[in-house]
């Protein structure tokens, strides 16, 4: 179907499986497609992954956080790795849903040739702690005194949401 016919195809129910880490979306033209959240993060529709030259990887255990339908044709997905720029036409979700066999198989393949994984690409110290480069622009530059830094994360830090608050306990001037 082109773009033009499937324009009519609009979402008469979504569920969002957070602990099987699911999208499930039932359209008008009767076809019900399940999403693993993985599926959706690494078929983002945002720029910065569409100009990659590696495929986005280490997203096995990504969930989404918030779906926040955009009026009538898309719905932008926000996932707790803090990826939060792809908006999906109902078109786009649709089609990823018709092909997903094609794609998934197609994004495998593509992993391999890169040498890359499904699973964690945490970065982690001799003791297995996770390790991050943490980039500083403008304010926290100043607030820091570095444009970036090395950190070892506690136990406690498991998305963005974590870490922000952790770094909030930092001290006085991070708040």
């Amino acid at each position: 179907m082109s773009e033009t016919e499937n324009n009519h195809i609009s979402p008469t129910e979504i569920k969002l499986h957070q602990k099987s880490r699911l999208l499930e979306i039932a359209y008008s033209d009767g076809f019900r497609f399940q999403y693993p959240c993985e599926y959706l993060r690494v078929f983002s529709t945002a720029a910065e992954v569409k100009v990659m030259d590696k495929p986005v990887h280490g997203k096995q255990m990504v969930n989404i956080s918030m779906l926040d339908p955009q009026g009538t044709y898309a719905l932008k997905i926000t996932f707790d790795d803090g990826h939060d720029t792809g908006i999906f036409s109902w078109t786009t979700l649709h089609e990823l849903g018709k092909n997903y066999d094609d794609n998934w198989q197609s994004y495998l393949n593509r992993l391999e040739q890169h040498g890359l994984s499904r699973g964690d690409a945490r970065v982690t110290n001799a003791q297995g702690r996770v390790v991050v480069k943490l980039v500083y622009f403008i304010e926290l530059a100043g607030i820091s005194g570095k444009d970036e830094e090395e950190i070892t994360l506690p136990d406690s830090v498991s998305n963005v949401e974590t870490l922000l608050a952790w770094m909030r306990k930092r001290g006085q001037r991070w708040k």
